[in-house]
């Protein structure tokens, strides 16, 4: 299960484009990471402890084995099987990149091993957010290109199919949704409809809760999880009272080297890329780095300067 420290990651890595996707859209941050942690999360939520490389957690989040069992059972949508999929144009180039994706995740994903066992199994979703392969006709060189590994793309194709759950609800026009609403419009995303008369019990069901639960509950727990913002590269000045510590890594677990008095000036020179609310600091001015600072705890050189500046004469 999506913990609160897994859904801090995900803000860390994705959230300025998440949320430069958005304007336009009733849509929110939590309102996505919620849809990544219900179609991937369980996925991502373990590659991230793997040390892999960011492209390849996003390459290797793919899912979906489940083919057809007869009327009404299994996977009625395109392509049902193997068979169904290598008789299309280009099937069997699909199949071999479907298959490979499968073996790549199931090496870290144990509860695949299984599928892996069987040679005619193959993955149907594609993406942080789960295109699924019935799409492969209209759209074969998504699929092909693997253009779903890249997170912009994926993005593009959940917020498309989004709208179109606002649509099928009659949300066209709105610019802000409540999480219930949005619940209901996921039950569209992952179902294609939505029944008022069963609420939230809809979609695909894990044998505890529904689809549409399942966002609600994650839309809440990521609205529960605040993450710093990056702070820009530029001149700094210490504004805590009590002083700063710099830190040989970035979190209070690596050892403090020395403390950095209120009004000492240094130069940001990135944001780390794991969690942004620590910085690396050059002290000198020399090109050096220095250590780690939180970054709450900075403000830029010019405006404090300037605020010192207004301040009037003690009388």
């Amino acid at each position: 299960m999506v913990t609160a420290d897994d859904i801090g990651w995900f803000k860390r890595q994705f959230r300025t484009q998440v949320e430069a996707a958005l304007p336009g859209t009733p849509f929110d941050l939590d309102m996505i990471v919620a849809i990544a942690c219900q179609e991937t999360g369980y996925i991502w939520a373990v590659l991230r402890k793997k040390e892999l490389p960011l492209d390849r957690v996003l390459a290797l989040c793919v899912g979906d084995t489940i083919d057809f069992k007869g009327p009404g059972k299994g996977r009625q949508a395109f392509p049902r099987n193997k068979d169904a999929l290598v008789a299309e144009p280009n099937g069997q180039a699909m199949f071999d990149i479907a298959r490979k994706a499968l073996e790549d995740m199931a090496a870290f994903i144990p509860g695949y091993r299984d599928a892996v066992a069987n040679p005619k199994k193959f993955c149907h979703g594609f993406g942080v957010f789960q295109r699924d392969l019935q799409f492969f006709k209209d759209d074969p060189d998504y699929f092909l290109q693997r253009r779903y590994e890249t997170f912009s793309n994926t993005l593009a194709q959940c917020l498309g199919e989004l709208r179109r759950g606002l649509k099928k609800l009659g949300f066209e026009s709105r610019t802000s949704l409540t999480d219930i609403e949005f619940a209901r419009v996921a039950i569209a995303y992952n179902t294609g409809g939505y029944n008022a008369a069963k609420g939230l019990k809809q979609g695909f069901f894990d044998g505890e809760k529904f689809y549409g639960e399942r966002i609600f509950d994650f839309v809440e727990l990521s609205r529960s999880v605040e993450v710093g913002r990056a702070v820009a590269a530029g001149r700094y000045v210490v504004v805590a009272r009590g002083g700063l510590k710099l830190r040989g890594g970035p979190g209070t677990n690596f050892a403090s080297e020395k403390t950095l008095a209120a009004g000492t000036e240094l130069t940001v020179v990135e944001s780390d890329s794991q969690d942004p609310s620590w910085v690396r600091v050059d002290l000198e001015g020399d090109g050096l780095l220095d250590g780690y600072v939180f970054a709450s705890f900075l403000a830029p050189a010019e405006l404090h300067a300037a605020s010192r500046e207004d301040a009037p004469e003690p009388g």
